[in-house]
């Protein structure tokens, strides 16, 4: 459930309330906003929401009936904003993130690196796995590859993004990576989940092709409980009957999950399209459809790409899309 407590409640009575609500069995979790404290606590136990109004300090008690309590967009009716240096996922403006979908040599991160900066881009991604690894293919760099990455953005001024494929690389992302990436093949390995909410660094949680969005939430509930708020949901498309695309990338789930949830959303149309000819048409619907940021794979050269080279996108398409981005994004207000 979740507590509001008053505009002008004191530091000691929000304390008498949350001492009250563990007495009775809940694990507490607070979020202050501009004006109000609110309270989520989480638990089995049933509690009698009268006597808890009755508390000094509280303005109402909202029960939640979703299995998703933290996620909720009513314990966070602002909505959350992950910041990252001058960078700041959900905070009304759409934040592009690319880079090679698997690192290969420092010349390649650092053309791409100036192709970013040069549009203005902030957040350079680098995975040290593919992300459909063959066994007799190209099996990455490892933490050479994460040297390279973040070398390579302390030159730049850039933040950093990659994807954990194998847990026993977590401690490695920790130490080079700002912002860690959680691919759907671990969205229902809650133990994983809780192990990676106990670190401080934000996550991009992937909604896996055959889940819901319910589903995503209560994975992401997951983390936030553990104790970790920095948490961005990333759509990258369902599995559905059609069979031209690789995936089927849902584009009313942002503005669902905005409707139910206060965490921030990303979209991945590389992942979900296969083939870098539809990627262009997807971004702009994507960015049209209100999201707070876009995951690009970009190759200085795909068609020679160790990994995952056909859905990436060339330098000559990025810079494409960028340039049709600042003409379609004031319009969408999703631009900064």
């Amino acid at each position: 459930m979740i507590i509001v407590m008053e505009e002008n409640a004191t530091e000691d009575q929000i304390v008498a309330v949350v001492d009250r609500l563990v007495q009775l069995g809940f694990d507490i979790h607070r979020s202050t906003g501009s004006r109000y404290t609110i309270l989520g606590a989480v638990g089995s136990r049933l509690a009698d929401l009268r006597a808890l109004e009755l508390l000094d300090g509280v303005n109402r008690v909202v029960r939640v009936s979703s299995p998703y309590k933290l996620a909720a967009r009513a314990f966070r009716p602002e909505g959350s904003r992950i910041r990252l240096g001058e960078v700041t996922i959900g905070g009304g403006q759409c934040v592009v993130m690319a880079g090679p979908g698997a690192i290969e040599s420092q010349r390649q991160l650092d053309q791409i690196a100036a192709a970013l900066v040069q549009r203005g881009v902030r957040v350079l991604s680098g995975n040290i796995l593919p992300q459909y690894s063959n066994p007799y293919g190209f099996q990455g760099l490892g933490e050479e590859g994460l040297q390279m990455l973040r070398e390579t953005a302390e030159r730049h001024g850039l933040v950093t993004i990659s994807e954990v494929v194998d847990p026993a690389h977590l401690p490695l992302l920790v130490q080079y990576v700002d912002l860690i990436r959680v691919g759907p093949r671990h969205m229902k390995d809650y133990g994983f989940l809780r192990a990676l909410a106990r670190q401080p660094k934000p996550l991009i949680l992937t909604r896996d092709p055959a889940t819901t969005i319910e589903e995503a939430l209560i994975s992401a509930d997951y983390l936030l409980a553990e104790g970790n708020p920095h948490v961005v949901l990333c759509e990258a498309g369902i599995r559905t009957f059609e069979t031209h695309t690789r995936l089927t990338l849902d584009l009313s789930a942002p503005a669902a999950i905005r409707r139910h949830s206060h965490l921030p959303v990303v979209v991945d149309p590389c992942r979900a399209a296969g083939r870098r000819d539809r990627v262009l048409p997807l971004s702009r619907a994507a960015l049209a459809s209100g999201i707070d940021g876009l995951l690009l794979d970009l190759h200085e050269d795909p068609d020679h790409a160790l990994s995952d080279g056909a859905q990436a996108l060339t330098l000559e398409q990025f810079h494409q899309l960028m340039d049709q981005f600042d003409q379609l994004a004031p319009i969408v207000e999703r631009w900064g």
